[in-house]
């Protein structure tokens, strides 16, 4: 289902939050909200989800004015009753009128896709945060809403447990039958999650459109910035350069990076410095010298982007 923001602005004390004159997001994708910390990305996911109100404009859900009831919404934080993962997996859909024995299918069927059946007696608010954030999925999928918003949903969590749903995910949220949105301020999460990016950074959209064309097309130092390129300045022009993109030593379009430090990684080093004002960081290869603080050392760019 599409979702649509016409002249969307946001304001609380006297500080503008959200500035969208127009944004159309796509229908049963995956859209992730990409952004710096405080540029309004939960804002805006909340005014689409209907829980806050616009000061001006409107969200169309498929055509209709957004409306709480039809969002499910995966929080940032765990939000549980202080009872079982069963009651709280229910409790929505008991609230939605659903009748026991469609209550019941839905409930065994979202706990076998995210693998807590065995969880299903455990305390909710007792989980860990793995644990966590699958009992909330599948709390989001059992309400079969036509929007699916997630805000954070791997915030927080310890590497191995992150590492392991960042791989699992995708197949998570190819599950719902919805348009699936996602806020996020990790690139790496974005491009791994999304079909398509909304760049946000401070309450206005900068760049909007499937991944590949926004990803290889940033055009603004902001975007780029919000990507995770380095944004440097070449013979008067500026460049955004993907990180894995930078390698040490000569090569087409060079640069010279003065060190600030050096990072012993064991298995790799790891040189980190500016280039003008910009800073960046790049791995050397094996056997490299050892470069200290202060030294200058030659990196090329194997890819780029020019902005505007």
């Amino acid at each position: 289902m599409d979702v649509s923001l016409e002249g969307v602005r946001v304001e609380r004390d006297g500080r503008m939050l959200l500035d969208i004159p127009s944004l159309s997001l796509p229908g049963h994708r995956t859209i992730a909200i990409l952004g710096p910390n405080g540029s309004g990305k939960t804002t805006l996911l909340r005014v689409i989800s209907g829980l806050d109100r616009p000061n001006a404009g409107r969200v169309l859900i498929g055509g209709i004015p957004a409306h709480a009831s039809r969002a499910a919404y995966v929080f940032q934080e765990q939000v549980f009753l202080r009872r079982s993962v069963r009651d709280n997996l229910e409790l929505g859909l008991q609230l939605r009128g659903i009748d026991p024995a469609e209550r019941l299918r839905r409930v065994e069927e979202a706990s076998g896709i995210f693998g807590i059946r065995h969880l299903m007696s455990r305390r909710a608010d007792r989980l860990s945060g793995g644990e966590g954030r699958r009992v909330s999925l599948a709390r989001a999928l059992c309400l079969r809403a036509p929007l699916v918003l997630l805000d954070e949903p791997l915030e927080g969590l310890d590497r191995p447990t992150y590492s392991r749903l960042l791989h699992e995910l995708p197949q998570y949220l190819a599950a719902f039958d919805a348009t699936r949105i996602i806020v996020t301020h990790n690139p790496d999460e974005a491009l791994r999650l999304a079909q398509d990016l909304v760049v946000l950074v401070d309450g206005k959209v900068r760049a909007s459109g499937e991944k590949r064309d926004v990803a290889t097309n940033p055009r603004q130092p902001d975007v780029a910035e919000a990507l995770g390129y380095f944004v440097v300045i070449r013979d008067g022009r500026r460049l955004a350069i993907p990180p894995n993109a930078l390698r040490a030593g000569p090569g087409a379009m060079e640069f010279l990076m003065e060190v600030d430090e050096v990072i012993e990684l064991v298995a790799s080093r790891e040189i980190v410095g500016r280039i003008g004002e910009a800073r960046v960081s790049v791995e050397l290869p094996e056997g490299s010298e050892k470069p200290v603080r202060g030294d200058r050392v030659c990196l090329h760019a194997e890819r780029f982007f020019e902005l505007s």
